[in-house]
């Protein structure tokens, strides 16, 4: 199914796990507004660092859009939440060790982890936009001026 995901595609929904064994789904962040669903391959890896800070950075500016950041990897809860305190993350990691949201959205990579490929989400669902080549110290710019360019 998630190689078929294209702009215009109605996001697959899902529940995850967050910090403190909390439950999300996605469905309850895009009725209320914009998703930034962003897969990244590996806590505390340099590439994965420095995309999380960007978007960590821009939190000001990606609210006032009215945009959410979720970040989804395959590491657990625990690495999640020791990667969140060690960078002061801003917005949910949604843990993934089972693989099955990065094969419902067609994002794994060769090693078995997440691609770094990013949704843009759409109040209501649909995908607005997709990134399939990310620039990690520069890419919640990249989010905001698509945000703004698509008037969402």
């Amino acid at each position: 199914m998630g190689e078929n995901l294209e702009i215009g595609s109605r996001a697959p929904d899902f529940e995850a796990e967050t910090y403190g064994a909390e439950k999300v789904r996605l469905s309850d962040f895009y009725s209320k507004g914009t998703v930034a669903l962003y897969f990244y391959p590996r806590d505390n890896t340099p590439g994965c660092t420095k995309e999380a800070c960007s978007l960590r950075d821009a939190e000001e500016e990606l609210v006032s859009l009215g945009v959410q950041v979720l970040g989804v990897s395959t590491d657990g809860v625990k690495s999640h939440e020791n990667f969140r305190n060690k960078l002061s993350l801003n917005f949910p990691l949604l843990s993934d060790k089972s693989r099955e949201i990065v094969d419902l959205y067609g994002v794994e990579s060769k090693f078995g982890s997440a691609r770094r490929v990013t949704f843009l989400i759409e109040k209501g669902g649909r995908i607005a936009h997709i990134w399939n080549k990310v620039k990690t110290s520069s890419h919640a710019g990249e989010v905001t001026e698509k945000v703004r360019e698509l008037g969402l």
